[in-house]
């Protein structure tokens, strides 16, 4: 099992396959320095897209991850809401009809014994119910290539009791039953629980509550973007935790790193794009 950034690439060099990286607008030295990298540890080799606007480049991007030249797609120095326009293009972009386009986070925090995954940071305000049962079903999928064999995932709320006043929560029980047969793959599910509750046994033991995960959670589902984005900031800055992100539903994974990104954390979530393949 994948519990640490260095075990991701340790994987990729031992399975000595180079993927291919369609780089889109390359211009800032974080991209570079994170991409030279991969490509010295052998990892994956870059195709460097530019054009004569970000427009052009962002559709040529996609269009070599199309014609099947390229394995994953990453934005550079271009606005994200450039890219994602040639990404999501009805004829001619990545995300096939009927997918829902998400974002899953992942961190390696030092206070937590392994890896914790986290949907959604950077893409959907308010999940509905449809939404939120794709994104249990993109993150159990790619837990388990991370070879987490049975990845338990938490529904997070702000407590374990569902409320009126929240009414997505009465949607947790049907997604449990989902799991439970077997809709999602091998994988256990529970909620509503915090996030303490979700990932400390002392903090269920103390509350007195029952759950499947055991206060052992590999993903937290958030109920909205900013609880997911808070927690985001909230574990990067107060906890030290090394992050990285990706969107999932498209047919590839697409790297969408903030033009602020250190080159570290945008090298992680190439690592993290490369071992969801």
């Amino acid at each position: 099992m994948i519990k640490t950034f260095n075990d991701m690439r340790n994987l990729l060099r031992q399975s000595g396959q180079k993927h291919r990286i369609a780089a889109v607008c390359v211009y800032d030295n974080a991209t570079s320095e994170a991409l030279k990298q991969v490509e010295e540890e052998g990892i994956a080799t870059t195709l460097f897209i530019d054009g004569t606007n970000p427009e052009e480049a962002a559709k040529r991007g996609v269009q070599m991850i199309r014609e099947g030249k390229a394995d994953m797609l990453m934005k550079g120095l271009i606005g994200t809401d450039q890219l994602l326009r040639a990404v999501l293009h009805k004829e001619e972009g990545l995300l096939p009809t009927g997918r829902v386009l998400t974002h899953l986070s992942v961190a390696e925090i030092p206070t937590y014994h392994k890896m914790l995954f986290f949907s959604d940071a950077a893409v959907i305000p308010y999940p509905t119910q449809e939404q939120r049962i794709e994104q249990v079903r993109y993150a159990a999928d790619i837990c388990r290539k991370m070879g987490i064999k049975e990845p338990r995932i938490a529904l997070i709320h702000c407590s374990e009791k569902p409320s009126s006043k929240f009414p997505f929560v009465d949607g947790y029980q049907d997604i449990k039953q989902m799991a439970e047969a077997n809709d999602f793959g091998t994988c256990i599910v529970d909620g509503p629980l915090d996030v303490k509750s979700a990932c400390s046994p002392h903090a269920l033991k103390a509350k007195g509550i029952t759950s499947v995960l055991n206060g052992e959670a590999d993903v937290l589902i958030m109920p909205d973007i900013e609880a997911g984005n808070a927690f985001y900031k909230s574990m990067t800055l107060f906890a030290g935790a090394r992050t990285a992100g990706i969107l999932c539903g498209t047919v590839c994974p697409v790297v969408v790193p903030s033009r602020g990104d250190s080159s570290e954390a945008k090298y992680n979530s190439i690592l993290f794009a490369l071992n969801s393949l």
